[in-house]
């Protein structure tokens, strides 16, 4: 009897160690729908024919498919941390293969906030969402939730690690996250941040790629797959999956240590019916990332002139050049402290001939600012002892150079740099292969950074025409202008424009140039007028490698930048964003040989209005810049009107 009672209470535990770590594959069908109704979100579990229970995913617009159905779920290693603590844990081949769905909680936002500075002045954050929570079925007491938002701009999701209840840190060791799409996918894809251009489809990838991903798809949509919040994470790019067709899958550049409670980042997903409407749908970005909650009305954006000599005279003449053409920033670049990429270089003392105290004093006078250059040595080394210090000096900015991020280390240490430089009333543009991931809202004193193969590297206009439509979207990018430089590419109205369509807080104009380079052309009052933060910004048209118009709003004024390929090309505009019923003068900078100056730019000017077209023969290389300003009637008499002639 004894026998038969021990048999059946075997058999009963068996039963329920079995059964209770069933899927209930039913109850994971999660499906989210946007604010506007048009974006599909789709979660579930399913065994698959290795017998074990998968995460899945997959997104639609308008009932046509975005991502297929792709696998979702990390990797994690904790086995030195499970023995440190005699924790005898089953395991199996992959981590989430054993996660068991618990509940899941539905949110919502609808809310509009107000940034610092921008691209635009008001940001609308309106998402429908859902956190799911799943535990182990192994008794180990891990867990893992994941949240989900999907927005009228895409989708963005990510993993969470709630505290363990015996502190086993978890190792992250690979992103098995998936992206399946339709067969014939485009990509535009760059090996490195200051990379060049490839298009591509997926089966024709060699290598890894950076983020944000540009995707066109085969029924006419366009997709960025980015990534927002990445300041306690490694650096994650793209790969192939060499198993399944049209997949392309995440790798980390590193593994992450995570001490519970913890998170990743957010995998962003932007989807949009055209090119340009996925970089006007890049505040998906910022609101991805956490509010600032500090004081921040010490920064201040402007454009910015690098000093190139090293020297005291020069430096005042640059101060001067600054005020004469309504620039608010210096900067000394590498240099001044001597050789930069060595741990013996002393960032707190001037080693060339610039009388640093008095080049301050006589831009504070004037009203501009001096930034310098520190490199990743010395930061890493004195960064705590150096940023009081040059805050006494009276620096407002630092431009961090050659600086390490990609790894878990490095990313959380060069953050902190940026957190640092808050508390010392600091700017910061980050170069060189920094990219950003929305971290500008919660600290806006990082006002840019590089991460963009900018006209330092003298690139071509067709790869000016993809930028705005990849790199762009992840935020601001230091293009670092030109202007005057016998090496560029471009024509100088395509420059012009660059100023306009490239978003930087801080608009790095003239990089190789001098005060001295200026011969009085009339364009540089383009330069003058346009500010680096707007009240509204919008794609007019474009594609990569084709061409690309920007309009951007400040007050009452627009200014808008177009640029073309190296092939050049006829475009037609329409002036619909301009308010109705009001005339504006249109100060139009196109490309002519028959201008005299060095540069070729011929100034010429409109009255307009927001009913009208506009009309551009671009040459190969070219572009042109335009401000609108609204023209009282009295005015209007000086000015002939733009009839639709072909400039």
């Amino acid at each position: 009897m004894r026998t038969i009672y021990l048999f059946f209470s075997f058999f009963i535990l068996s039963i329920f160690s079995v059964f209770g770590s069933i899927v209930d594959v039913e109850k994971t069908h999660i499906r989210i729908t946007s604010p506007d109704s048009l974006i599909h979100f789709h979660f579930y579990q399913r065994m698959d024919s290795d017998e074990q229970y998968h995460l899945y995913y997959s997104i639609s617009y308008k009932d046509k498919v975005i991502i297929k159905e792709s696998r979702m779920g990390l990797e994690l290693d904790n086995k030195v941390w499970e023995m440190a603590l005699a924790e005898d844990i089953q395991r199996k081949d992959r981590w989430y293969y054993d996660l068991i769905f618990r509940t899941v909680e539905y949110k919502n936002c609808r809310n509009n906030w107000k940034p610092l500075y921008g691209e635009r002045g008001l940001i609308t954050d309106n998402w429908n969402g859902a956190l799911l929570k799943f535990e182990k079925s192994n008794n180990s007491g891990y867990s893992m939730d994941i949240e989900i938002r999907v927005y009228n701009e895409g989708v963005a999701f990510r993993y969470l690690f709630p505290e363990h209840p015996n502190a086993i840190y978890h190792k992250v060791i690979a992103d098995d996250t998936e992206y399946t799409f339709e067969k014939g996918a485009q990509t535009w894809c760059a090996s490195w941040a200051q990379g060049i251009y490839k298009q591509l489809s997926i089966p024709e990838w060699k290598g890894i790629y950076e983020r944000p991903m540009t995707i066109g798809l085969p029924n006419g949509l366009w997709v960025s797959i980015a990534d927002a919040d990445v300041a306690d994470w490694c650096l994650s790019r793209f790969k192939k999956n060499i198993q399944k067709q049209n997949t392309i899958s995440t790798d980390m550049y590193d593994v992450v240590d995570v001490v519970t409670p913890g998170k990743t980042p957010w995998k962003a997903i932007l989807i949009a019916e055209t090119p340009g409407k996925l970089l006007d749908n890049n505040d998906m970005i910022l609101n991805l990332n956490q509010d600032c909650t500090l004081d921040f009305s010490w920064v201040k954006p402007g454009k910015i002139l690098r000093e190139i000599t090293l020297t005291t005279e020069n430096a005042i003449e640059c101060i001067d050049f600054c005020v004469e053409h309504n620039l608010q920033y210096i900067l000394f670049d590498g240099g001044w402290y001597g050789h930069a990429t060595t741990f013996r270089a002393d960032a707190s003392y001037v080693s060339v001939p610039i009388d640093l105290a008095k080049v301050i004093a006589y831009g504070k006078e004037r009203g501009i600012g001096v930034w310098l250059y520190v490199n990743q040595h010395a930061l890493q080394k004195h960064a705590k002892t150096l940023f009081p210090l040059y805050r006494e000096w009276g620096i407002v900015g630092l431009k961090f150079g050659f600086v390490q991020y990609a790894t878990h280390r490095w990313s959380v240490w060069m953050h902190d740099l940026v957190k640092l430089a808050a508390e010392n009333q600091l700017m910061v543009n980050i170069h060189d292969e920094y990219r950003p991931s929305g971290f500008s809202r919660t600290y806006p004193n990082l006002l840019t950074q590089e991460g963009i193969r900018g006209n330092e590297e003298f690139p071509d206009a067709t790869h000016n025409t993809i930028l705005p439509f990849t790199r762009l979207i992840s935020g601001a990018a230091d293009y670092t202008i030109c202007y005057y430089d016998k090496r560029l590419k471009t024509t100088h109205a395509h420059q012009l424009a660059a100023s306009v369509i490239f978003y930087s807080p801080l608009q790095t104009l003239f990089w190789y140039d001098k005060p001295s380079f200026y011969n009085n052309e009339p364009e540089i009052t383009f330069f003058e007028n346009l500010p680096t933060v707007f009240d509204d910004s919008t794609v007019l048209l474009g594609e990569p490698g084709k061409q690309v118009f920007m309009a951007r709003r400040k007050k009452d004024d627009w200014f808008v930048g177009g640029i073309t390929n190296n092939n050049g090309s006829n475009e037609i505009i329409t002036l619909n964003f301009l308010e109705p019923d009001k005339t504006y003068l249109a100060i139009v900078y196109t490309d002519d040989e028959n201008e005299r100056t060095s540069t070729h730019v011929k100034c010429s000017s409109f009255l307009t209005d927001s009913s009208q077209q506009m009309k551009f023969k671009l040459k190969p290389s070219g572009g042109v810049a335009i401000h609108f300003v609204p023209v009282m009637r009295g005015e209007r008499i000086k000015y002939k009107k733009y009839k639709g002639q072909w400039l």
